[in-house]
Parts: C-alpha cells; sequence; structure tokens
C-alpha cells in the first residue's frame, strides 16, 4: 500500500513539474531568439584579401594543378586521362553497353572542359607567384 502511495505522488510531482516546464517554455523561447539576432548583427565581411595566406600555399596549388593537367593530358594506360576515357567509351560501345557509353561521354565532356579551366588557373597562380615574390609573400599587402 505504502508502494501505491509513493508512486502515485511521484507521478503527480512529475506532472506538476513538466506543467511548470510547459508553461515557462514560451518565455525561454522568446530569450534564446534576442540572442541569435544580436549575433548576426555583430558579423562582419573580411578584412583583408588573404594574400599572405594565398602566397603560402602557392607551391602546393602549383603541384597540385599541374599534376591534375599531366594525368588528363596522359596515354590511354594513364588512369584518368581523356584517352583513357576514351578508350573506355570505345570498349562500351563495341560491347552494346549504351547506357555505359552515354554515362562516360558525359564525364569525357566534362573534363574536356576542365582542362582549358586548369591551364587558366595554373597562368594565373604563376602571376600570383611573382607577385608574391615581389610583395615579400602578401606581408606587405596592407601597406600597399
Amino acid at each position: 500500500m505504502h508502494g501505491r502511495k509513493r508512486t502515485l505522488s511521484a507521478v503527480l510531482a512529475g506532472l506538476a513539474l513538466a506543467g511548470t516546464v510547459a508553461a515557462g517554455a514560451p518565455s525561454y523561447a522568446a530569450d534564446s531568439a534576442a540572442p541569435a539576432s544580436t549575433a548576426t548583427a555583430h558579423a562582419k565581411g573580411p578584412k583583408g584579401d588573404g594574400a599572405k595566406a594565398l602566397c603560402r600555399r602557392v607551391p602546393k596549388l602549383e603541384k597540385r594543378i599541374e599534376k591534375r593537367i599531366t594525368r588528363m593530358t596522359g596515354d590511354v594506360g594513364t588512369r584518368g586521362s581523356i584517352k583513357y576515357l576514351e578508350q573506355r567509351i570505345a570498349n562500351a560501345k563495341k560491347a552494346d553497353h549504351q547506357a555505359i557509353a552515354t554515362f562516360l561521354g558525359d564525364r569525357l565532356t566534362s573534363r574536356k572542359t576542365l582542362l582549358p579551366l586548369l591551364k587558366q588557373k595554373q597562368t594565373d597562380l604563376k602571376a600570383v607567384a611573382t607577385w608574391c615574390s615581389t610583395h615579400n609573400n602578401g606581408a606587405s599587402a596592407a601597406a600597399s
């Protein structure tokens, strides 16, 4: 009998606690919305152009772009090259796998459009490297 009274008391206390929490929820929700709007009001844009960080990354970027260009312009035996993909398309057509050939053809189109973009990035990056060497690796960018 005492066990039932304790259980009933615990259930009633839990309901009372839940009621006070539920009644207090709208005021908490209103309080939590205010700091979020002030946080976005303090957001600011970039202070600089990131020249110092870019100058630091130029050697890695040059290697990465050179590696991708070398791979894409490789021969039929080089995985990832345009010629390799063209051979895969020819093999798919020969095996009468038209869906595969279409998929690979779309991939070939995007790869062929990527190659001139990579070459343009390579040229632009050489200009950035020249700029970095004449401007103390971007450290004097704020003074100019």
